[in-house]
Parts: C-alpha cells; structure tokens; sequence
C-alpha cells in the first residue's frame, strides 16, 4: 500500500510538471476574447427599425420592414410587398469587429452594414445570397456603389463562379464550395473595419475572403451596425435570420 500511494504521489508530481497541451476549444476561447453580445436572442434591446433607406420606399418610408425574435433569431422581411428597411444598433462603433451566424433563404438580398446611417449609407459586407450575388464581398452602399467581390454565386447556394473583379484571391476553389457552405444550417460571417479611410477584412466560417480599403473617407469615424432586407420584387414570404450577433471593440 505504501508503494502504490508513493507511486500514485510521484505520478501526480509529474502529471503537474507537463507542458499544457493547447486544445482547439481554447483556441476558439482566445478568438472569442472581447466580443460582446448585442443580440440577446430574445428582444429588440439595443435596436432600432428604420424606414429612412430607399429600401423602404414601397411604403413611402412609414415602415422598415418587418423584424422579429423568434427562437433565439432575428428575422426581417419585407412587411408589404417591395418594402424593406434596415435595423440598426442604437451604439455608435468605430473601429471594431463584428460577428454572427446566418441562415437565410436563398432569394431576399440582405446586408451587413459597417459605420451605417439611419439613412442605410455604410461600407456593407455583401449578404447578396441569391443567383447572382456574393457573400462578403465589399459595396457602397449609398456612397457611390463600389464593389469588391471575388466570386458570383450560380443558379442555386451551392454553386458560385469565380468573377474577375476583384484582385483578392478567392480563398475556395469552385468545386469545393458546396462542402464548404452549408445552406439551410448556420453558417458564421465576420467582418472589421479599422481606421478612415477604412480598411475592411471578410471571413466567411474563419476564412478570409475579402481585403478592401477605401480610396476616402466615405462616411464619418463611427455608425451603427445594421442589417437589411432590401427593398423590391416581393420577398414578403421569404425571410433572413441572424443570430449570436457580437462585436469587438478595437483600440
């Protein structure tokens, strides 16, 4: 007995002694480090509709779309046929970084909007997901209509094209895209925007697809952060959902 509790105590001794090996888990706890929710998955709180944006034209800017919480998501569509809007943080940011998951339907265009107006003039992180469209890619919106997207999304989620437009290397060959992106599941999208003129960077589930800086200064050092259900054709029974929406304040 006294053996096994002096070998049991040396064992002990030495497991202690070991290098700490790192584990993907906290890895993914340092990513994370700073990030505040701004979504709590049950409210509005710390939001706001707006039917300032062209997008909400249909009604003659009375309505900004129609946004609800249901199962821990927000979901935004257009309230009347033709009419959507923006919602927008009620906290102004500046340099920072944004994250959250998305599942949207494959038709409604939609955006994530960087140091946004109420008015929906901001640098957007293209949330085009329709034939057609891009994932975060980089748009004017309102300020002039600028692009910088490396791919075009085909006839269906699954299938995009390589576009020439841009001088970022698309990070996914074409053929692998469909192993990638998972359409009907959650998929995560991240963007930052440092410094003005602003220099933006994209992922989509960690991996970086867009680099972009402005030529000037667009809009001023600070804005909301928003999402919107574009405006036209009718959408009213298609939806976009968001959820974990966080964000990163930079120094």
């Amino acid at each position: 007995m006294f053996r096994l509790s002096l070998l049991a105590a040396v064992g002990a001794a030495a497991f202690l002694l070991l290098p700490r090996v790192e584990s993907r888990a906290d890895k993914d706890d340092d990513k994370e480090k700073g990030f505040v929710t701004i979504f709590d998955g049950k409210t509005l709180k710390g939001w706001k509709v707006s039917a300032k944006s062209g997008h909400s034209g249909a009604s003659k800017n009375k309505s900004g779309g129609k946004w609800v919480v249901e199962d821990g998501a927000l979901i935004g569509s257009q309230d009347i046929p033709g009419n959507g809007g923006i919602i927008i943080t009620e906290k102004l940011y500046g340099d920072f970084e944004v994250a959250l998951e998305m599942k949207n339907d494959f038709g409604p265009d939609s955006g994530l909007f960087l140091r946004s107006n109420d008015k929906g003039q901001a640098y957007q992180a293209m949330i085009d997901y329709y034939p057609g469209g891009n994932l975060m890619g980089i748009y004017g919106e309102g300020i002039g209509g600028f692009t910088a997207r490396n791919y075009d999304f085909g006839g269906k989620p699954g299938e995009i094209k390589v576009s020439d437009k841009s001088t970022f290397p698309l990070p996914i060959k074409p053929g692998k895209w469909a192993e990638f992106w998972k359409h009907g599941e959650w998929n995560e999208l991240r963007a930052r925007i440092t410094k003005n003129p602003p220099s933006i960077t994209t992922w989509i589930k960690g991996v970086k697809f867009m680099e972009f800086t402005a030529d000037k200064k667009h809009m001023p050092d600070k804005g909301g952060i928003a999402l919107q259900v574009h405006g036209g054709g009718d959408f009213t029974k298609q939806f976009v959902r968001y959820r974990k929406i966080r964000v990163k304040e930079l120094e």
